[in-house]
């Protein structure tokens, strides 16, 4: 029984798990009145999805305890208590010179017992457990700057689909929940990060000569045209984390990184993919990422395009 004066909590089903859901009536979306439970109903709505784009993968969570209005915790590591079917996978950060052990997703009970930890967004490695140091996604992420309208972002991403059809390689795009694309490609896991970094920017450097009116890859933000759009060829560098498919951002409206068929993008809005309506989507069309898994692609040529780079004085800074 609760105690006088505390609201009740939930307790949701979850396959072989029930996780209870305190306080869940605390509105965590002001804008829209969506509440904790709310958040846990969307991300059971979309399971299949988010399982599929976090499993096995160390993840980040992005916590707001208070709401989105609140404070946000970045949290690597699974607190104490956490239940004992939780699984988790321990990481080595040398920057800092400790571990942390972080929640590794193989179950829909997973992410809605980090729900109930107030998690918002889940930012997975684009590596997996069995091993951490050797990426199996290759993240394009295409980040408008401020003054950079979306028309853009969909001529690049029909470029970068172009480059990709050349190389063979099939990419997955989805919106990022903020103003930008992403494009994820399973590789095989035969690189390191600094590898497959290095390859996201040989990458960037084909989308910069193709697309040299609109696409930047300066490193320093202050060299960028306001109004370019920037290919963040570092979101591959080892523990940078990036929203999954299917994951809510902490935005007034809660949109959420949406998977789209290539075919949407001339009349995608992101704005319009949100918590509220990507599980009718999600129900109407299933896992637009459902064949992520089916083949992963191999590195050579794009590290033979970095080559190149170097030669002519335009490989990787840093």
């Amino acid at each position: 029984m609760a105690s006088k004066g505390k609201p009740p909590a939930a307790e949701l089903t979850v396959g072989e798990h029930t996780v209870r859901l305190s306080h869940p009536d605390r509105v965590y979306f002001p804008k829209t009145g969506a509440t904790k439970l709310d958040l846990a109903r969307y991300y059971l709505s979309v399971g299949d999805g988010i399982v599929r784009a976090l499993r096995e993968r160390p993840c980040m969570l992005h916590r707001y305890p208070d709401g989105i209005e609140g404070e946000k915790v970045h949290q690597k590591r699974v607190p104490r208590g956490a239940p004992p079917w939780l699984e988790t996978v321990r990481l080595y950060f040398p920057r800092f010179g400790r571990h942390a052990d972080e929640l590794c997703v193989t179950k829909l009970a997973d992410v809605i017992w980090a729900v109930q930890m107030s998690t918002v967004e889940f930012h997975p490695w684009n590596s997996r457990r069995s091993d951490p140091e050797k990426p199996d996604e290759w993240r394009i992420d295409l980040d408008p700057m401020p003054e950079c309208p979306f028309d853009v972002v969909r001529r690049v991403a029909t470029s970068a689909h172009e480059v990709l059809d050349e190389l063979g390689i099939t990419g997955y795009p989805k919106t990022s929940g903020g103003h930008g694309l992403h494009i994820y490609v399973r590789i095989r896991p035969e690189w390191e990060f600094g590898q497959v970094r290095r390859a996201a920017h040989a990458f960037a450097k084909e989308l910069e000569r193709r697309n040299p009116d609109v696409v930047t890859t300066a490193w320093w933000r202050k060299d960028r045209d306001p109004s370019a759009l920037f290919v963040d060829f570092n979101q591959n560098a080892r523990d940078h984390t990036m929203a999954s498919a299917y994951s809510v951002r902490g935005t007034p409206e809660a949109t959420v990184s949406t998977p789209i068929r290539w075919d949407e993008l001339a009349d995608v809005d992101p704005r319009d993919c949100t918590m509220a309506t990507v599980p009718k989507r999600f129900a109407e069309f299933g896992d637009l990422h459902a064949g992520i898994d089916d083949e992963a692609f191999s590195l050579e040529a794009l590290l033979e395009w970095a080559d190149r780079d170097d030669a002519e004085g335009a490989g990787l800074p840093g």
